[in-house]
C-alpha cells in the first residue's frame, strides 16, 4: 500500500512591502511581472537599482528561495549596494543568494569544478602584471625579443588577446579590421595566444578573462553540469545589460535556456563601452532572441529638472538604432541649459572658473559641481586656470595628464632637439630604441658629448635601423632651428647668426609623423587614445612662439598638484574634473561640458562610421544626463595659432549641439572686461585683466560665427 506524502512550503516572514506605494506605475509593472523573459529599458535617473532590488524582494515574497536567484552586475560596488538594499527590505538570511559581478560568479563555478576546466584545486588567478610576466617569458621561448620596439610589447599583445577572448573574434580578423598596424605580426601573435593558453594550464593559473570564458566552456561541454545550474537558478537578473560582451551574453542565455525566467535591465542610450568589447547589439537583439519577451520602459526621471531632460531627449533622437523613449521629470521647472560660445580655450576656462566662483557665492559646494570632457587633454587650459584662481579640484583619471609616459616622451624629444646637453631627456629618448638600455644610453651620451654626430654614435647593431631614424629626426629638428637672420638694426651685428627655434606645433608634427606614431602603436595598448592626446597637446602649443616657452609651461603644469592636496581632509570640498566615460553612473547638481567642437566631441575619427558616431552621441547623452539642476555647454570658436593676432579657421560647434532646437537652450555671450580708465596715467597696453564678464540677457555671439572675434584683453596690445 502506498500513499502520497505532500511537502509543505516552509514558513517564512513576508517582507510586508507595499509595492504599489513604494514604486511608480512603470517600476511596479516590471517588478511584479510574471516569470519569463523581460527587458527593462531604464532611462537615466529613473530608479534602475530600485527596480532590481524590489524585483528580488518580490521574487522572495512569492516563495522563491534566495539560493535560486542569480543577480549579475558589473562592479563590486553595485553588487554590494543591491544586496544591502535587498537585505534591508527582506527579513531573511540572504547569504545563499548568488549575487556579484560576472567574474565573481564565474570564479565560484570554476572553484567548484576546476577539473572540468582542465585545472587543479588551488589554481591561482593572474593579475595583469602577472599575465604580462607570463607573456614576457613566452617571448623568449618563441625567440621574440621583448625589448625589440618593432614588435608589440607584452602589454599590447595581452590587450589584443584579451579583446579576442571577450569578443569571440580571431586575432586574424582583429588585425585586419581594428589593429591594422599589427598586420605583419598576425602569425606570431596567434602563436603567442596559443602558447599563453598552454602556459597557464602548465602553471595551474587563469587570468581575468578566463573567469568568463572557462565557465561558459565547461557548461557547453558538460550537459549534466549545465542542467544543474539551469535548474538551480530559477530567476536570473542582469544589471547594465547594454554593457555585456559576447561571452557574457552567451553565458546568460545558456543559464536561462531551461526556464527562461530572465530579467535584463539596461539603457541602450547609455551603451558607450564598445572599445572594451561591449556589444551594443546584445540589448537591441534581445526581443529577437526571446520573441515572447515583455518590454518595460521606465521613463520617470528623478534626477534632473525638466529643462535638462528636454535637451537630453532631443540629444539622442538622431540615433537610428535604439529603443525610443522620452524621459519625464518629477522635479519642478528649473534653469534652462546654457550654451556658451567662447572666443578661445582660455576664455572658455575663464568662464568656467568665474561661473564656479559665482555658484559658490550662491551657496553651492564645489563637490556639487563637475566639469566633463571627451578626453583628458581637453582640460589643459582649465587645469591651469583653476590653479591660478586657487580653486581646489580632483581629476578622475589616476595619473595626471602631464605625467603620462607618452606626454613625457614627446617633451623629451623637444628638449633634446633644442638642448643637446639635456642628459635626462636624451636617456629617455634613447631608451625607446630597441636594444638600448640604461648603460648603453649612458655610453652613447658620453660619445655625443665629444662632438660626434648622432649618425656616428655607433649604437648596437640590433638598434641601428631605428637609431638612424631617430638621428635623422633630431638632425632635421636642429637644422631647421638654425637660421640666418635678415639684416638687423645698427645696434646689432649685421652678420650675426642666431638660433631661432622651430615653433612647437611644427616640431610636434615632425616627431609624430616621422617617428613617434610607430613607437606608440607598438608600445601601448591604447595607442589611438594616446595619439589623440598628443594631437590635442600640439593644438595647445600653438599659442607659444617658441618651443622653449612651451616646455617651460609644461614644466609648470607638471608641477601642479592635480590630485587632492596631501594636507586637505579626505572629505575636502573639491571640484571634480572627469571624462564622460568615467562619469557614467554619477550625478552632480551643476555640470559643465566643455570643448563641444566638432572633431573634439565627437572625436574626428568617430565621424567616419555611423556606428561610431552613434556611440559618440550616446556619450553626449550620458554627459548631459549627469546634471541635476544646471547644465552649461561650452566650446571655443577659434584656436590661437602662433603669433598674437594669427587665428586658425573658426571651429564648428559640435554637431550634437546643432541637432538640438535653439529654444531648448539659453545662449550667453561672454563679454571681455571693460578697460578701467579711472587711472588716466595708465596706457591702454598696460591692461592685462584675466577675468571675463558674463553678459545677461544673452545675445548672439559673433554673427553666425563668421565675423571677427572680440579683442582678447587677456593679451597686451
Amino acid at each position: 500500500m502506498s500513499r502520497i506524502y505532500t511537502l509543505s512550503r516552509p514558513s517564512r516572514r513576508s517582507s510586508g512591502i507595499d509595492y504599489r506605494g513604494a514604486l511608480n506605475d512603470e517600476q511596479y509593472e516590471a517588478v511584479t511581472s510574471p516569470p519569463g523573459p523581460c527587458l527593462v529599458i531604464a532611462g537615466a535617473g529613473s530608479g534602475k537599482t530600485r527596480t532590481l532590488t524590489y524585483r528580488v524582494a518580490w521574487l522572495i515574497d512569492q516563495g522563491l528561495l534566495p539560493s535560486r536567484i542569480l543577480l549579475l552586475t558589473f562592479t563590486n560596488k553595485a553588487a554590494r549596494e543591491m544586496l544591502e538594499r535587498v537585505s534591508s527590505l527582506v527579513p531573511q538570511d540572504l547569504t545563499s543568494l548568488w549575487g556579484g559581478t560576472f567574474h565573481h560568479v564565474g570564479h565560484r563555478i570554476l572553484r567548484t569544478h576546476p577539473r572540468e576546466a582542465g585545472l587543479e584545486q588551488g589554481f591561482t588567478i593572474l593579475d595583469r602584471d602577472d599575465a604580462q610576466e607570463v607573456l614576457t617569458s613566452l617571448y623568449s621561448r618563441l625567440e621574440i625579443n621583448a625589448k625589440d620596439k618593432r614588435f608589440p610589447r607584452p602589454s599590447v599583445a595581452l590587450e589584443i588577446i584579451s579583446y579576442s577572448e571577450n569578443t569571440n573574434r580571431a586575432i586574424t580578423e582583429l588585425c585586419e579590421k581594428e589593429f591594422s598596424f599589427l598586420a605583419e605580426f598576425v602569425e606570431p601573435l596567434i602563436r603567442i595566444q596559443s602558447q599563453y593558453r598552454q602556459r597557464k594550464y602548465e602553471i595551474n593559473a587563469v587570468d581575468y578573462d578566463d573567469l568568463l570564458t572557462l565557465p561558459l566552456k565547461i557548461l557547453k561541454q558538460n550537459p549534466l553540469l549545465a542542467e544543474r545550474y539551469q535548474f538551480q537558478f530559477q530567476a536570473i537578473l542582469v544589471d547594465e545589460f547594454q554593457d555585456t560582451n559576447a561571452v557574457q551574453s552567451q553565458f546568460i542565455d545558456y543559464l536561462a535556456a531551461h526556464h527562461r525566467h530572465l530579467m535584463v535591465v539596461g539603457d541602450d542610450a547609455q551603451s558607450i563601452y564598445s572599445w572594451r568589447g561591449a556589444r551594443f547589439e546584445n540589448i537591441l537583439s534581445f526581443p529577437e532572441r526571446y520573441p515572447d519577451a515583455r518590454i518595460f520602459r521606465i521613463r520617470t526621471n528623478y534626477r534632473s529638472v525638466p529643462e535638462i531632460l528636454s535637451l537630453a531627449n532631443m540629444s539622442i533622437a538622431a540615433n537610428t538604432r535604439q529603443f525610443p523613449k522620452e524621459l519625464r521629470a518629477v522635479k519642478p521647472s528649473g534653469n534652462m541649459p546654457v550654451l556658451v560660445p567662447a572666443a578661445d580655450p582660455h576664455q572658455q576656462a575663464n568662464f568656467v572658473c568665474q561661473r564656479i566662483i559665482e555658484l559658490q557665492n550662491e551657496g553651492y559646494n564645489l563637490s556639487e559641481m563637475a566639469v566633463l570632457y571627451r578626453a583628458h587633454s581637453h582640460a589643459i587650459e582649465l587645469q591651469l586656470e583653476l590653479t591660478k584662481r586657487n580653486i581646489p579640484f580632483v581629476i578622475t583619471s589616476g595619473i595626471q595628464f602631464f605625467q603620462q609616459a607618452h606626454v613625457k616622451d614627446l617633451a623629451a624629444h623637444l628638449r633634446i632637439a633644442i638642448n643637446p646637453a639635456d642628459e635626462i631627456a636624451f636617456l629617455r629618448v634613447a631608451s625607446l630604441v630597441p636594444g638600448i638600455g640604461a648603460t648603453t644610453a649612458q655610453k652613447l651620451f658620453s660619445t655625443l658629448k665629444t662632438g660626434k654626430s648622432w649618425h656616428l654614435a655607433n649604437p648596437p647593431k640590433k638598434s641601428a635601423t631605428v637609431w638612424v631614424r631617430l638621428a635623422t629626426l633630431i638632425s632635421q629638428l636642429r637644422q631647421e632651428t638654425s637660421v640666418k637672420l635678415k639684416p638687423a638694426p645698427a645696434a646689432i651685428a649685421q652678420d650675426s647668426t642666431t638660433q631661432v627655434e622651430l615653433p612647437p606645433e611644427e616640431m610636434i608634427n615632425v616627431i609624430l609623423e616621422t617617428y613617434y606614431c610607430d613607437v606608440l602603436q607598438l608600445r601601448y595598448d591604447n595607442a589611438s587614445q594616446r595619439l589623440e592626446d598628443l594631437r590635442q597637446l600640439r593644438d595647445y602649443s600653438r599659442q607659444f612662439a617658441s618651443t622653449s616657452e612651451f616646455l617651460a609651461q609644461l614644466t609648470l603644469l607638471t608641477g601642479v598638484e592635480l590630485a587632492r592636496p596631501s594636507n586637505a581632509p579626505a572629505d575636502a570640498d573639491t571640484l571634480r574634473l572627469t571624462t564622460v566615460h568615467q562619469a557614467k553612473g554619477l550625478e552632480w547638481k551643476i555640470v559643465f561640458l566643455i570643448h563641444l567642437a566638432d572633431g573634439l566631441f565627437p572625436l574626428a575619427r568617430s565621424t567616419q562610421e555611423c556606428d561610431s558616431l552613434e556611440e559618440e552621441r550616446r556619450l553626449f547623452y550620458v554627459a548631459v544626463t549627469r546634471a541635476q539642476d544646471q547644465l552649461y555647454l561650452t566650446y571655443p570658436i577659434i584656436r590661437l595659432s602662433r603669433g598674437q593676432f594669427s587665428l586658425d579657421p573658426i571651429q564648428r560647434k559640435s554637431r550634437f549641439i546643432e541637432e538640438i532646437p535653439h529654444h531648448l537652450m539659453e545662449q550667453w555671450q561672454i563679454e571681455p572686461p571693460r578697460p578701467d580708465w579711472s587711472n588716466t596715467t595708465a596706457a591702454p597696453h598696460s591692461l592685462n585683466s584675466t577675468t571675463s564678464a558674463i553678459k545677461s540677457p544673452p545675445k548672439q555671439y559673433l554673427e553666425d560665427h563668421c565675423s571677427d572675434p572680440a579683442p582678447n584683453y587677456d593679451e597686451p596690445f
